[in-house]
């Protein structure tokens, strides 16, 4: 009963209960007042207008014949229908159905309410009292008691709405009390398997589309992206621990073979550096894990500014055209001028430097790597290097940014898989997204970026110099 009495469906539908009674309340009070003062007003005209007809009886006829006109009339009708008396100037009655004159009733002429006797017993009356010619006196009045019934059952009526309201209410809570908790039911029973590790189920949803449905729906998407993020993170710590037996074997390999054979001097600073190396390729891979943590969480966010990535695409060319000469390839820009985006300027610099890292890696001697910047129809802005290497063929296109993928055509190349993840994590920190397509050959990546507002206003640009330390991260983590 407890449980009932605590339920929210009931207690709103017992909130919607008493708002729709105070809503009758409210109504009904204007209603009696308007009934009562329509009633109060149509009973003093019908009194007045029947002392001004007696008054020209007495006019036309005199004393004894309104005299016997209000006898007449006493006898017609109703008893206690018409409150009639006729009075000499010394208030000795005449005619009509009172024993006496009221004491009660005013000295000036007018219209009063007050109480009379009326058939022996007491009640309350509405009078008209004029004076007539030689000082006559008139007294037209009715009984207001007589509508008192009709007021008990006006609010009787109002008393019986109010409880067939009351009952509707309870009723249609406990109605629905009983249909929500069917569909809490079922979402507990989902809620529980996946607090039980099973991820995999999804709350029910109805066509109806109300709003429990909204909500199911849209915790649904939700476990969808828990379950990829779950998953995502499941895989990544197979792929670091996968990527990072083989450097440390190989470090403790090195370590143990010193202890051992404890080599010559040079022998022995050889294997120190290759040691050392293998400790830069951990590293590198933590530092990129870490960089992809913090763009992740948006963080960067708060360092935006207006970058021109045309410069910055320049300054990453020039950084890697010695590099391309000595593998014998054709790296070209043309400078569009500037385009500005707002962003972070060093993992921009970043981005597109793995771009041009990767195509340099996988382009055959003689190839050619194209680097372009252009604005797009969706007024976005795309930065795209094109290779004439091995491409990525369309079934791998979806994972190669998926973090320590590596396809077939990356199995002899130094890297750890990170690369184009570290792209397309920048690239939606920005608003936009990394697009891979063919260049037949090869492949074809673009980063599209969301541009800036101050677009059209044109930074200046500083004097062609040696590119900065922090825009120019040339390990490839591809």
């Amino acid at each position: 009963m407890a449980r009932v009495i605590r339920s929210s469906a009931l207690s709103l539908a017992l909130g919607y209960v008493l708002f729709g009674c105070a809503a009758l309340v409210l109504f009904a009070a204007p209603l009696r007042y308007a009934w009562q003062a329509a009633i109060e007003d149509s009973r003093v005209e019908i009194l007045s207008e029947d002392a001004q007809r007696l008054t020209e009886v007495f006019r036309r006829r005199g004393a004894t014949g309104l005299t016997a006109f209000i006898n007449e009339r006493v006898g017609l009708q109703i008893a206690g229908e018409r409150i009639l008396l006729f009075a000499d100037p010394g208030r000795r009655v005449l005619a009509g159905n009172l024993p006496s004159w009221p004491g009660a009733v005013p000295e000036q002429p007018g219209t009063y309410t007050l109480r009379i006797e009326l058939g022996g017993k007491p009640t309350q009356a509405t009078v008209v009292r004029s004076l007539l010619p030689g000082g006559y006196q008139l007294l037209v009045g009715r009984d207001t008691e007589r509508f008192i019934p009709v007021e008990t059952r006006f609010w009787w009526g109002l008393a019986g709405a109010i409880a067939i309201v009351s009952v509707a209410g309870v009723l249609g809570g406990l109605l629905i009390r009983r249909a929500l908790l069917s569909r809490i039911d079922s979402l507990r029973q989902t809620v529980s398997a996946i607090m039980h590790g099973d991820l995999s189920h999804r709350l029910p949803a109805r066509a109806s589309g109300d709003e429990l449905d909204t909500l199911a729906q849209t915790i649904n998407r939700m476990l969808e992206q828990i379950e990829q993020l779950v998953n995502g993170v499941a895989n990544v710590s197979n792929a670091i621990a996968h990527d990072l037996r083989t450097p440390l074997a190989e470090l403790r390999s090195r370590l143990e073979e010193l202890s051992l054979t404890r080599p010559a001097a040079p022998e022995t600073f050889a294997e120190i550096d290759a040691a050392v190396a293998d400790v830069d390729s951990v590293i590198r891979i933590f530092n990129a894990l870490l960089r992809l943590a913090e763009i992740d969480t948006g963080m960067r966010r708060s360092h935006f500014v207006d970058v021109d990535v045309a410069e910055l695409t320049a300054k990453a060319v020039e950084f890697y055209l010695p590099a391309a000469e000595l593998k014998g390839l054709a790296l070209s820009f043309r400078d569009p001028g500037p385009l500005l985006v707002p962003g972070d300027r060093v993992l921009l610099a970043q981005a597109v430097n793995n771009l041009i890292d990767n195509a340099l890696k996988y382009s055959p001697e003689g190839g050619a790597v194209a680097v372009e910047i252009a604005r797009r129809a969706d007024r976005t802005l795309g930065v795209a290097v094109a290779d004439h290497g091995p491409g990525i063929t369309d079934a791998e296109k979806p994972k190669v940014a998926q973090r320590f993928y590596r396809g077939d055509a990356s199995r002899g190349t130094p890297g750890v898989g990170l690369g184009l993840s570290l792209v397309e994590a920048i690239a939606k920190l920005h608003g936009g997204a990394l697009e891979l397509t063919d260049n037949h050959p090869g492949l074809r990546a673009e980063m599209i970026l969301e541009t800036s507002p101050a677009l059209a206003r044109p930074p200046v640009r500083p004097s062609t110099s040696p590119i900065a330390r922090d825009e120019r991260v040339g390990e490839s983590m591809s």
